[in-house]
C-alpha cells in the first residue's frame, strides 16, 4: 500500500526530467526575452496614458497584446535558432556539410563538432587496427606454437628434431612476449611521459647490442646488417635501445638486401633499401594503426610497425629529440647495393639527440 501511495505522489523522474527540459530550452528563453521586450513597453505606455476605458476592455486589450507579443517571440526565436537546430540535426545524422551562410558562432560550433567527429573516427580506426593486430600478430605465433607442441608431445621425434622443435617454440614464445611488451609500452606511452635517466652512453656499443639481437632475423631474410660510426651522448641506454630495436626490426621487415645502423652527428640512424613507408610518419607513428597497406606496389599484412614507430617517436621526444624519416628512391642504383653507405640507402630513420660527442 505504501509503495503504491509513494508512486502516486511522486511521478517518475524520467517524465519530470523531460518536462523540466521542455521548459528549459534555449528557444523558450529566447521567446520569453522577446515577449518581455515587446510586452513591457506596451504595458507601461497603456498605464501611463490612462485611457478612459472600462477595466474589462483594458484587460482584453492587454491580453491581445500579450498573445501577439508571445507569437512574435515564438516566431523570432525559431528564426534565430534555425541554424542551431539545423546543426543539431546534422550532428545527429553524422553528416556535417560545409556551410558559409551560418552565423560566426554556429560556424565555430560546426568546426568544433567536425573536429570531434574526426577524432572519434580516428579512435574507431585505431580500435579496429588494434583488433587487427591482435588477430594477426597474436594468432599466428599461437597457432605455430600449438602445432609445435602437438608435434613435440605426440610424434616419435629423434632427439635432434625434438631440440629443434623446442628451439622453434622458444622463438615463437619470445615473439609473443615482444609483441605484448610493445602493446603495453604503446598503451603506457600514449597516456604518460616516458621516464628516462640520462647517463653518458656509448652509442656504438648500444648499436652493436641491437645488431646482435636482430642478427637472427637478418639471417632468415638473407639480409646484410652493418654498424657504422662512433659517439657518446647523455641518454637512457635501455630505453634508447628499445627504440632503435623497433626501428631495426621494421627495417628488416621491409628491406630488400641491406640494413645499416649508424651513429651520426644528429643521433642514431637506421637505413635500409626497402620501399619506404606507405604514408607520412606523422600518420603512421601512432599506436595501433598497423592496418594492411600497400607500399611501393606491394601488399604488406598488418603487423606492429605502427607500434614500433610510435614508441620510437615517444622515446626520442623524451630525450629532447625527434624521430625523422627521409626517403630518396633515386639514390639507389640497380646494382652493387651492398657497397652503398647509409646516407645513400633510400629509407632512413633518424632518432635525433640533443648532443652527440664523437
Amino acid at each position: 500500500m505504501s509503495a503504491r501511495l509513494t508512486s502516486e505522489h511522486h511521478p517518475e523522474p524520467g517524465l519530470a526530467g523531460r518536462r523540466r527540459a521542455g521548459r528549459n530550452t534555449l528557444r523558450t528563453q529566447f521567446a520569453l526575452v522577446i515577449f518581455l521586450l515587446a510586452f513591457l513597453p506596451n504595458l507601461v505606455l497603456t498605464f501611463t496614458a490612462q485611457p478612459n476605458l472600462p477595466a474589462g476592455a483594458l484587460l482584453g486589450w492587454m491580453l491581445l497584446v500579450g498573445v501577439l507579443c508571445g507569437m512574435v517571440g515564438y516566431v523570432l526565436s525559431g528564426a534565430l535558432l534555425r541554424p542551431l537546430s539545423r546543426l543539431q540535426a546534422e550532428v545527429e545524422s553524422g553528416d556535417l556539410p560545409a556551410r558559409t551562410d551560418d552565423p560566426a558562432e554556429i560556424l565555430a560550433l560546426r568546426r568544433a563538432f567536425t573536429d570531434v567527429l574526426d577524432r572519434l573516427g580516428t579512435e574507431q580506426t585505431r580500435r579496429n587496427a588494434f583488433m587487427a593486430t591482435l588477430v594477426h600478430d597474436l594468432k599466428t605465433p599461437l597457432i605455430a606454437a600449438g602445432h609445435l607442441t602437438h608435434a613435440l608431445t605426440t610424434l616419435p621425434l629423434p632427439e635432434a628434431e625434438r631440440r629443434e622443435v623446442g628451439t622453434q617454440m622458444q622463438a615463437e614464445t619470445q615473439r609473443l612476449l615482444a609483441l605484448v611488451q610493445q602493446m603495453a609500452d604503446a598503451h603506457r606511452f600514449e597516456r604518460e611521459d616516458v621516464s628516462i635517466q640520462r647517463v653518458p652512453t656509448d652509442l656504438r656499443a648500444l648499436l652493436d647490442g641491437v645488431a646482435r639481437r636482430v642478427q637472427p632475423q637478418t639471417e632468415w631474410g638473407s639480409l646484410t646488417l652493418s654498424v657504422e660510426g662512433h659517439g657518446v651522448a647523455l641518454a637512457d641506454a635501455q630505453v634508447l635501445e628499445r627504440a632503435v630495436t623497433n626501428l631495426a626490426e621494421n627495417a628488416i621487415r621491409y628491406a630488400h638486401s641491406r640494413v645499416e645502423l649508424s651513429v651520426t652527428p644528429e643521433g642514431l640512424a637506421v637505413a635500409d633499401d626497402g620501399p619506404g613507408l606507405g604514408g607520412s610518419l606523422a600518420l603512421l607513428a601512432q599506436p595501433f594503426t598497423s592496418q594492411p597497406t600497400a607500399i611501393a606496389g606491394q601488399q604488406y599484412t598488418a603487423g606492429t610497425a605502427g607500434l614500433g614507430l610510435f614508441i620510437a617517436r615517444r622515446i626520442a621526444e623524451a630525450h629532447g629529440g625527434e624521430l625523422r624519416y627521409t626517403y630518396h628512391p633515386h639514390q639507389l642504383p640497380e646494382h652493387d647495393a651492398a657497397s652503398l653507405s647509409a646516407s645513400c640507402l633510400p629509407t632512413i630513420f633518424t632518432l635525433t639527440l640533443p648532443e652527440v660527442t664523437p
